[in-house]
């Protein structure tokens, strides 16, 4: 089963990038196209990570992070922020908000993945162990 990694992005190219390097990966995408949306999609679909815009339409980024962090449904899925917001005290804001991460857009394509799976939970199937 593929590790599913909600999108929530307003940007069509932004967008398309991290889906393709993403998919091309062997993960599952999940998009969503606004704050609303995507806390519909990290209450139904269970995702493993969110990377999160800040800038998105409906619900900001950082109401989102703090819904999100707020409801036992979804407080323990792990928040990364991927963002263009990269002046002085914005990261600290996105931590604030309850993401516990942040990438600078725009992505490295080349680093893009690595910078993500840094961020998802360690999964019994990862420890190469087996039962």
């Amino acid at each position: 089963m593929k590790t599913k990694i909600l999108v929530i992005e307003d940007n069509e190219q932004n967008m398309y990038l991290m889906k393709f390097i993403l998919e091309q990966n062997g993960y599952e995408v999940i998009q969503a196209w606004n704050g609303e949306e995507g806390l519909d999609w990290a209450r139904n679909a269970a995702p493993a990570l969110i990377l999160l815009d800040i800038q998105i339409p409906v619900m900001d980024g950082y109401e989102v992070a703090e819904k999100l962090k707020g409801n036992p449904e979804t407080s323990s899925i792990p928040v990364v922020a991927v963002t263009s917001y990269a002046m002085v005290g914005d990261r600290e804001r996105v931590m604030a908000a309850g993401c516990s991460g942040y990438l600078e857009k725009p992505i490295d394509p080349d680093t893009f993945v690595s910078d993500v799976e840094m961020h998802l939970p360690v999964q019994s199937s990862d420890l190469g162990g087996s039962e």
